[in-house]
């Protein structure tokens, strides 16, 4: 835009540059017009990044050269003088053997994604904006203030009118009972499962490891014993159940079963993400408890992860890395995403006005700690060297962001609202198609909690944009207050899989999403 802008004035002001013509031809070209400082960037990058092998190279080919310029003579003396040495070449030999067998017994086991699925409710549960305003309406658990607030929320919030709510919600008036939470949850959760496994061809019996979380819902007996005993695994299957760890407690799950698979050998773990909104929708009147109510819908995944060799062939991606961020020792950041009871007595999830404060030191801090990790040394020495100019010569100097689009291919940012992703794409200088999974995923199912980053991968996926090799980063935020991140590596170019979540509406996506 800003390009045909500076061509417009040109032409307007052609004639009064042709004087001075004869005097701007005989002045070098301006360098930032004539060449491409991206590409200047990249090879850059890809000198740093390969400086070792670019010395390495070198001295291979001066040892290949010699020895080819070698005699038997050479050679036979070369023998001789081993021999004469052989105490040295055993206990060099020793030393190898016994490194290597260390190495191999102690590395972190590889961590394969065989699959994952993602829950889509059926058509009934849709909850349109009027619907949604009309039902809020209806309950006459809110004042007029209350009601605007809410229809303000909701136009600038980035959903579309597909997005779900629980049956009871749809109800006049709701019924969130006990059962109907139930309901809920095994609704999501076997969705999710079922698909999983019929993907995969996996038995229930044959999983290991089962991982569930779910921030506000956490009956006896918990979400992963209603899974044991629905799908009949087996005896001794390690499972855990996480509450309270709010929309990053995913990532949270993946990590616990990544660390469980280091430990337990040729095992499957199956990590299931959810929230329930059924028994946590807001009836009151606070403002700050009324957000999540706009933004909160039904969604939930199911993750198939793997540490045996041979899932390798038919695995989507390895496990790179997991940072885990968490700023709960601060007052403000503990108390930013907060359960509590209004003044009225009613039972909601408070924001903070300081969230997205708080949201952006804890992913300086996330990505401070990622960076070294991923980011090639190019952009590593860049960072170090204005840092130090920064503290030693000129304290004005601008602070250098790292380049993450060189380090990743796709970014699922968790969609907890369109500010969130607005802020993190201006913060890491991401373009529009970066954030697009994350855009769309709003739209079309809302803010699912932990889940959403799986939403968002699936949409890539179905996008055809997956190849191999490609590096995906997930971030997420939750209350406490934390801030996860998991790097994902493509092991092929990633088709989707059968009945996913955007099976049947990928073609009309990326919509433009009214600000």
């Amino acid at each position: 835009m800003e390009g045909g802008g500076s061509a417009g004035d040109a032409q307007e002001n052609g004639s009064a540059t042709v004087g001075v013509q004869i005097n701007h031809s005989r002045r070098l070209p301006d360098f930032l017009l004539s060449v491409n400082l991206k590409y200047v960037k990249l090879g850059y990058h890809y000198l740093i990044s390969n400086l070792l092998t670019l010395c390495l190279v070198p001295i291979m080919i001066i040892i290949l050269i010699e020895a080819s310029q070698m005699n038997p003579d050479d050679i036979r003396q070369l023998w001789l003088h081993l021999q004469y040495n052989l105490v040295s070449v055993i206990i060099c030999s020793a030393f190898l053997v016994f490194g290597s067998t260390v190495y191999i017994m102690t590395r972190p086991r590889p961590v394969y994604l065989v699959d994952y699925s993602c829950y889509r409710a059926p058509e009934n549960l849709k909850a349109p904006f009027n619907r949604f305003m009309e039902h809020s309406r209806l309950t006459g658990d809110f004042d007029e203030s209350s009601l605007e607030f809410q229809r303000k929320i909701l136009e600038r919030s980035g959903l579309g009118d597909e997005t779900y709510v629980p049956e009871a919600m749809h109800s006049v008036p709701p019924r969130p009972s006990m059962q109907a939470a139930r309901e809920e949850a095994e609704q999501v959760m076997f969705g999710a499962l079922d698909n999983l496994f019929a993907n995969t061809n996996v038995k229930p019996k044959n999983i290991g490891i089962l991982v569930v979380n779910c921030s506000l819902f956490n009956p006896t007996p918990s979400l992963s014993a209603i899974i044991v005993n629905k799908y009949k695994l087996r005896g001794n299957i390690r499972s855990f159940n996480l509450g309270g760890m709010g929309c990053s407690a995913g990532v949270i799950a993946i990590d616990l079963a990544k660390d469980l698979l280091q430990v337990h050998r040729c095992t499957h773990a199956v990590v299931v993400s959810t929230e329930n909104i059924t028994q946590n929708w807001y009836f009151g009147n606070k403002k700050s408890m009324l957000i999540p109510n706009c933004l909160f819908r039904v969604g939930g995944s199911a993750v198939l992860l793997s540490n045996k060799s041979d899932d390798r062939r038919r695995a989507k991606y390895k496990l790179v890395h997991v940072v885990r961020t968490h700023k709960g020792a601060d007052d403000k950041a503990f108390r930013c995403v907060y359960q509590e009871q209004d003044p009225a007595g009613k039972t909601g999830v408070s924001l903070s006005k300081d969230l997205m404060a708080i949201a952006g030191g804890a992913l300086t801090t996330n990505i401070t700690t990622l960076g070294p990790l991923v980011l090639p040394i190019s952009e590593q020495l860049l960072f170090f060297s204005t840092l130090v100019l920064k503290n030693f010569f000129n304290k004005r100097l601008k602070p250098y962001i790292p380049d993450f689009k060189l380090a990743f291919d796709h970014f699922c940012i968790h969609a907890g609202g369109r500010a969130v992703i607005d802020e993190l794409e201006k913060n890491l200088q991401l373009l529009p198609l970066h954030v697009e999974a994350s855009r769309m995923t709003l739209h079309r199912f809302g803010n699912t909690s932990s889940s959403s980053i799986w939403y968002e991968l699936a949409y890539t996926e179905a996008k055809g944009r997956m190849r191999r090799g490609n590096r995906v980063w997930q971030i997420a935020f939750g209350s406490g207050f934390k801030c996860n991140s998991a790097v994902w590596e493509a092991l092929r170019n990633v088709k989707p899989s059968r009945n996913g979540p955007w099976e049947d509406c990928i073609d009309r996506y990326p919509v433009k999403v009214v600000s």
